[in-house]
């Protein structure tokens, strides 16, 4: 098997490699290939990937390239992990909207669409080159955000992908612990888009126990996903960190308004990661990297390449097509819920019926990602501002067209699509 990282160069990679050992089994990897196009990023990382390797006894071959075609070609998994204009340009997705009154959060709201009116171009092209390069059938696992709209993009592209995400797998670690029970034991069932998700059932063994989690844990896990205690009891279910956003705005644009970007935290931790892993002594992942976000990415990624690989049948929260799944979400809607994953693909599991207070905001929003990637293929304005006119958290039409005439302006760069007159 051969497996393509494409952003090969991220302080994410060790986690992947990290992760190869643990399902050698499953995995016959023949081949890793780390593809980034920053020298020294895809140098630094590369190496630090290649003592990792050495140490596990890896037999397979790993190769270091900005050659695109050369790391597609023959690969049965291309995993995307891409930051189009870097740390620059996230913390541009964080600012421009404060200076509008809005949210800045890289994956929600006006930021949001920014990183996707970038990154969405740039995906389908890789994309592209993997359904004619790649080994037939090749997966394309997405773990570029925003990953809602990246793999609704890939999706209406006609290409076969699927889209990651650690939220879940972050909260079954962290209910595994409060349990005091084996993660492999619980099963997290949640339903929405991604990052707009909420744990609706915890399984041990089988049995739901979330009532009894939230009863014996409850104040923790509010103050974990940075909500009130009440709330999560009203509401019966346990909302994910990011609808923080949507249910405390307010509270949450203030707090920006006056901190430190979470860009800038990132960008000087990234920097201190580049610096480690270019020791030659440092041979496994550094505890610093816990603190970039992220967690147990790893174990996700290379869990659903495993399971998509030799057919395991294992459960896991990923991103697909709803397909029925989901009463009152269009078929062609991505969600993020629990499916069964085997070489055919993930089949998601069934859903009871969602809370008219979940599904609203699950309708509201995906209307917003299917504007959002429609807007990154074609580079129409108009369908840009109904984008912004649609979300939840913005939805004002003055509005729209200032913020959307920022976030052109300020990734203009990044954006050609919409500086070559298409679109008006």
């Amino acid at each position: 098997m051969k497996l393509a990282v494409i952003g090969g160069g991220s302080t994410y990679t060790p986690e992947l490699v990290s992760g190869l050992s643990r399902e050698r089994v499953r995995l016959d990897l023949r081949e890793l290939v780390l593809h980034d196009i920053d020298e020294e990023r895809r140098e630094v990382v590369g190496g630090l990937a290649d003592r990792m390797l050495r140490r596990q006894g890896f037999e397979g071959r790993l190769e270091i390239t900005d050659d695109l075609d050369r790391a597609v070609d023959g690969a049965d998994f291309v995993l995307i992990q891409i930051r189009v204009g870097g740390q620059e340009a996230r913390l541009s997705d964080e600012t421009v909207p404060l200076a509008c009154g809005c949210i800045g959060q890289e994956t929600t709201g006006a930021g949001g669409l920014a990183k996707a009116l970038r990154t969405v171009p740039i995906v389908l092209g890789i994309a592209d080159r993997v359904r004619e390069r790649g080994a037939e059938g090749a997966w394309i696992v997405d773990f570029t955000n925003p990953v809602g709209i990246v793999t609704r993009s890939l999706l209406d592209h006609g290409h076969r992908a699927v889209g990651l995400c650690n939220v879940a797998i972050g909260f079954q670690r962290s209910f595994a612990r409060m349990l005091g029970v084996e993660t492999e034991r619980v099963e997290v069932d949640q339903v929405g888009l991604n990052h707009l998700s909420w744990v609706r059932f915890v399984r041990v063994d089988g049995t739901d126990v979330l009532p009894e989690l939230l009863e014996a844990h409850g104040d923790e896990i509010a103050r974990s996903v940075g909500l009130a205690r009440r709330l999560i009891d009203e509401l019966g279910v346990i909302p994910s960190y990011y609808l923080h956003y949507f249910y405390t705005h307010d509270r949450i644009l203030a707090e920006q308004l006056v901190g430190v970007p979470r860009a800038a935290t990132v960008a000087e931790i990234e920097r201190d990661l580049i610096q480690m892993y270019s020791d030659p002594n440092l041979v496994e992942k550094p505890a610093l990297l816990e603190q970039r976000g992220g967690a147990f990415y790893s174990e996700a990624a290379i869990g659903l390449v495993a399971s998509l690989a030799s057919d395991g049948g294992e459960s896991q929260v990923v991103d697909v097509r709803n397909n029925g799944t989901i009463e009152g979400m269009a078929d062609d809607d991505v969600i993020e819920v629990l499916a069964r994953v085997g070489n055919g693909g993930p089949a998601p599991l069934p859903q009871p019926r969602v809370a008219p207070e979940l599904l609203g905001l699950m309708q509201h929003v995906s209307a917003y990602e299917r504007l959002a990637a429609q807007a990154a293929a074609t580079g129409d304005r108009v369908t840009a501002r109904k984008a912004l006119l649609t979300h939840p958290l913005i939805g004002q039409h003055p509005l729209s067209e200032d913020l959307l005439d920022r976030l052109l302006e300020a990734g203009a760069d990044h954006l050609p699509q919409f500086h070559a007159g298409i679109g008006g």
